[in-house]
């Protein structure tokens, strides 16, 4: 699907930090609720921001149970680390999950994954940290081998699982994107993303893909209208909305789902 014939879509990550699990939980049904059509959390085992040793929680453990709580929304990691689990573990997990979601219909499970950065992660949990590349090249490595585990898995998933691919790199990451991405996930302004999806559509002719039919997410983050307008009229599709405890404000997001419901008349 183009970016023409493909809905607008508002994704909201529940950054698992500073927040007991239940307020996550409550937070997580309002924003159903409300309408949103993904949540998100991410594939840390320590804060991010604010205390260091703040209360935080495990990632994959958390989507299980959302994909049990809720019943209409997707639900992912933006993104889940790929260096912490065993690829073939990974795609059994997504699987499971994918049928928990699936309440006698599809699945509602993106396997949202990137290569890692957050070194302390690794040092704390024994992981071997190595550099950009190499667990870049490692993610390049496991994605076949997690896409062939979704075919030998019985059962197998209840729909063909959408992989979202985080990060920017022009080199790696993108090519990446080009071979295996349903979904493209990045930071960028306007500027860099123009730029970035000419680089993305290279790599899609060097390998042989159509790169127009993966789906263009971008951080809304403190944009301003007239930069998330911009994006869009780059092709951007699913934007996303982080909100941390220990109170996940969810008022923005109220607008941000009139937005998106205006564009899609």
């Amino acid at each position: 699907m183009t970016p023409e014939h493909r809905p607008v879509r508002i994704g909201v990550q529940i950054q698992p930090q500073h927040a007991p699990y239940e307020k996550f939980r409550d937070t997580a049904a309002a924003l159903e609720e409300l309408g949103v059509d993904v949540l998100f959390n991410w594939d840390h085992f320590f804060p991010l921001r604010g205390e260091p040793d703040g209360m935080h929680f495990e990632s994959w453990t958390m989507l299980a149970a959302l994909a049990e709580q809720t019943s209409r929304v997707e639900i992912g990691a933006l993104v889940n680390c790929n260096s912490y689990r065993n690829a073939n573990l990974q795609a059994d997990m997504a699987r499971t999950i994918d049928h928990i979601s699936a309440k006698g219909g599809q699945g509602r499970f993106i396997f949202g994954t990137g290569s890692g950065w957050f070194e302390r992660d690794y040092d704390e949990y024994g992981y071997d940290f190595g550099t950009v590349g190499s667990r870049l090249d490692a993610l390049a490595r496991d994605l076949p081998v997690i896409e062939d585990r979704w075919a030998k898995l019985n059962p197998p998933p209840t729909r063909t699982i959408p992989v979202l691919i985080g990060g920017g790199g022009e080199k790696k990451t993108l090519r990446i994107v080009a071979q295996h991405a349903d979904i493209w996930h990045s930071f960028s302004d306007a500027a860099t993303l123009e730029r970035k999806l000419g680089i993305l559509a290279e790599h899609g002719r060097v390998v042989g893909r159509d790169t127009s039919q993966i789906e263009i997410s971008t951080e809304i983050g403190n944009r301003s209208l007239h930069e998330v307008e911009q994006q869009y009229a780059l092709g951007a599709r699913l934007f996303t909305i982080g909100i941390s405890g220990p109170d996940y404000d969810i008022t923005r997001v109220t607008d941000w789902l009139a937005w998106r419901d205006d564009k899609n008349r």
